[in-house]
This record gives structure tokens, sequence and C-alpha cells, in this order.
């Protein structure tokens, strides 16, 4: 018996890890509606975990839709952004851009990529969601463009009701995008593989929001 289990706890020891299946599921719920986006955790791994990492603790329950970024060429497309916008209580640590040249995925429509800043690891809790191919935020010589990493599988509709809602205010590139009545995100849980919460605290519940 005491050989059996020094055995089994030596396997355990040696296993592999848990992984993701090769897509994992996820619902955001909107006060426009739920979005489906089935994430591609092979292609774009370290994208993948950063999304799920904050569904998993919750960070992006109760934070929203807030820029709305339509062409003006072609009506009805465009891209909607959400998440923690500039929350810091919400944050987690940055990681390196997985670009499109490197994953094979490109924005399509109805793809979700991570929303950044000029820096290469810049991405954190914010995303987006094109309606209409965007290819002008893939990967090329001189450009390194957006981490996309899914797309949308349930509830385009949403997005598009989202697209077409009053915006304005917002400077340089965000200039009139901004929603003026901000969409909330219920919150946003996965449909598949098993939740692997961060453990880090989870500052904004401990801190009142002024």
């Amino acid at each position: 018996m005491l050989v059996f289990s020094v055995v089994a706890l030596a396997l355990a020891a040696f296993s592999p890890p848990n992984r993701e299946p090769p897509v994992v599921r996820v619902r955001i719920e909107t006060s426009a509606g739920p979005i489906t986006v089935a994430l591609d955790t092979r292609r774009a791994p370290a994208t993948t975990a950063n999304f799920l990492a904050y569904v998993d603790d919750g960070r992006l329950d109760g934070t929203s839709f807030y820029r709305a970024a339509r062409s003006r060429r072609t009506p009805g497309t465009g891209f909607v952004q959400g998440g923690i916008r500039t929350d810091a209580k919400r944050i987690l640590p940055p990681f390196p851009l997985e670009t499109t040249d490197k994953t094979g995925i490109r924005h399509l429509d109805a793809t979700i990529s991570m929303a950044r800043g000029q820096s290469a690891e810049a991405a954190s809790g914010n995303f987006f969601i094109t309606a209409g191919a965007a290819p002008a935020m893939d990967a090329r010589p001189g450009y390194q463009g957006y981490a996309a990493f899914g797309r949308v599988v349930g509830g385009m509709d949403a997005v598009k009701r989202i697209l077409a809602v009053p915006t304005g205010g917002g400077t340089g590139a965000m200039r009139g995008q901004m929603i003026l009545k901000p969409i909330r995100i219920v919150r946003a849980v996965r449909l598949d593989g098993t939740p692997r919460p961060t453990g880090r605290p989870k500052v904004w519940k401990l801190v009142p929001r002024r």
C-alpha cells in the first residue's frame, strides 16, 4: 500500500499540467445582449491565457464597452472596444504581443483582439471586436498590429447594436468614438475547460468606487 502511494505521488509529480482545450468559449453578458467568443488557445496561447485570467478572476464583471469606432466609408462596419479601461485595481501584468504574422489569426469580420497602447507589452484587460474585416490591424513590415485571438460565434447582433449607439468626446485616435452611455458588461464567464483564477487580490471589490 505504501509502495502504491509513493508511485502514485511520483506519477502525479511528473504528470503534465492541465491544458486548455483547443478552443475555449466565453460568454460576455452585456446590457445590449450576450456575445459568445471562441478563443484559439493553440495559435494564440499567451493572449488567450491573459484574457481567460481576467474572465476567471471576474475582472471584466461590471466593466463596459466604452468605444464604438464606425467606418465612414462602409456603414455598419468598424469595431467596439471594452474592458477595464484604466482601472489599475483590476489590471494584471502585461505580456509580449502575439502578432498576427506569428499566429496566423487575421482581423476578419467578428474577430476578437487585444487593445493596446504604443508598447508591444501594453495589452492588458481591454479588447475589441470587429464588425467587418479590418486588415489594417494585422501585422506587416514595420508595424506590429494587434493580437487577434478568436472570433465571435454568437451575438454579433449585440456587437452591431453597440457599434450603432451614440458616441462623442475622446481625443486623438478615439476622438468622437467614446460611447456616451457605456454598455455594461454584466459578467464574462468561460463555457469550456476549468476556471483558473490567478489568486491575486481583487482590490476593486475592496475599494469602493467613487
